[in-house]
């Protein structure tokens, strides 16, 4: 096999600038196990409908065997005349055991390969990268079932609104890494048909037995159609965009981190083990690692778009642009993957300063709407509440006092309507535990959602 596989109807060898702008086995290399698996399946098939004798067979699988133990020890020399891995396992294969080699390519075509070893890939990256949000969603709980008494101030548009508990505000981060999970799930089951047998684009004259190699490789089913097969990278910018998602969930929190550590903020402080100093500023501890996350959530969503820019006008079925889609797509499970690893053990080592985050809800009168709720409660219409407090709040800015400043007489002077338990009532403490309703930061309610996670983790 000195030339090229497909070399029978060409008179000029392939230029060197073409051979290495042709290749990917720089970066497609790392499908040499999910291929020489599709190749022992496919190997085996074909002895079962009759193609191949078993001994022809035994002797393709020993070979892959061999090349797949001196790929993992680094024996391996991969160069870019051999164009991809597949080309390159095959070239090895024939180098090995002669002839005889030859025939594994029988009824297919590295455009239905590539497909299946693509699958392959993404089906067991989905799975480790489940398992790593599984791992994140329990040190979520795990840090918000230590810090049930800890009470900071909800933010909108970044400006402090009511008190809740902080592990109410990370449960919000385990509801949508719940989403990420369900969404990779899902994507899973598209992930997880079988394209082989659908040969280069038209399927096969050869009685093959798809199923069989279906079941053999643990997929659910074959493709449906040929032209489909070979041409479809929907699950791969399915994946690229629930990856895009569970990135942008990570930045957010990442954001949150970087705000509380800041002396601003003093909420937290993240362990000298996941920060980093600063070359000329003696004093300084940065959050490098919540600011990569944040700053790695755009590259994921670069390779969203160039793999929705790569697919956009292709015509059927496979084009060589597809090539393209690997770099995007490794890259996105390498940097999720890479993200995910090291967002569990930086938010488990962190401090957390609970009384700074007590103290930032006596200031910004995070109470008001307890006040505005009161009188509702006495029979006063929302709207005329909510009109009656704001003028509370002015009156408090206008004197430098809080709401828990104002005397009984204070109060009364804005309306007949409040009485002496309202002292009661804007109280910190009191404003979360009244939030008792499903999915609300009362401690009862809180602790409810835990033991329903608990369940749900199992």
């Amino acid at each position: 096999m000195a030339s090229k596989p497909w070399s029978g109807r060409f008179t000029e060898k392939t230029d060197k600038l073409v051979e290495e702008f042709n290749a990917s086995i720089s970066f497609d290399k790392r499908l040499y196990k999910h291929d020489i698996m599709g190749s022992i399946t496919h190997a085996r098939m074909l002895a079962k409908v009759g193609i191949l004798t078993k001994k022809e067979v035994d002797k393709i699988i020993s070979g892959l065997k061999a090349i797949e133990k001196e790929i993992v020890a680094g024996k391996f020399r991969f160069t870019p005349d051999l164009e991809d891995i597949h080309m390159a396992i095959e070239k090895r294969l024939i180098e090995k055991i002669g002839p005889v080699g030859g025939k594994l390519h029988t009824a297919r075509s590295r455009n239905d390969q590539v497909a299946l070893d693509v699958r392959l890939y993404l089906r067991d990256e989905i799975k480790e990268i489940q398992s790593l949000i599984r791992d994140l969603q329990k040190a979520l709980v795990n840090v918000a079932k230590k810090n049930l008494d800890c009470i900071m101030p909800g933010y909108t548009h970044l400006q402090r609104a009511q008190p809740i508990l902080f592990s109410h505000h990370l449960l919000a981060y385990y509801e949508m890494l719940k989403r990420d999970h369900e969404r990779i799930a899902d994507c899973l089951t598209r992930v997880n048909v079988m394209p082989l047998g659908a040969g280069a684009l038209a399927g096969s004259p050869y009685p093959l037995d798809r199923d069989f190699v279906a079941k053999e490789l643990g997929f659910a089913k074959p493709t449906d159609n040929s032209l489909d097969s070979v041409s479809d990278r929907d699950f791969c910018i399915e994946f690229c965009g629930a990856a895009s998602i569970l990135m942008m969930h990570l930045s957010r929190l990442s954001e949150e981190f970087i705000l509380w550590s800041s002396q601003e903020f003093g909420f937290i402080e993240l362990s000298d083990a996941f920060s980093t100093g600063s070359s000329i500023m003696p004093q300084k501890k940065n959050p490098d690692v919540p600011e990569l996350v944040r700053g790695k959530t755009g590259r994921v969503y670069g390779n969203l778009l160039s793999l929705l820019t790569t697919m956009k006008a292709l015509p059927l079925a496979y084009n060589k642009d597809m090539q393209e889609d690997k770099e995007a797509l490794f890259d996105t499970v390498d940097t999720v993957k890479d993200c995910l690893k090291v967002f569990s053990p930086m938010l488990t080592t962190m401090k957390i300063n609970k009384k700074k985050m007590l103290n930032a809800t006596k200031q910004g009168f995070l109470t008001a709407t307890d006040a505005a709720d009161y009188l509702v409660k006495k029979g006063v219409p929302f709207r005329e509440s909510h009109h009656i407090t704001g003028r509370v709040v002015a009156y408090c800015i206008k004197t430098s006092q809080g709401l828990e400043d104002l005397s009984i007489d204070e109060w009364r002077g804005f309306s007949k309507a409040f009485g002496k338990d309202i002292k009661e009532v804007i109280s910190v403490e009191a404003s979360v535990k009244s939030k008792k309703a499903k999915g609300g930061t009362a401690p009862e309610a809180v602790k409810r959602r835990l033991k329903e996670i608990e369940r749900e983790m199992r």
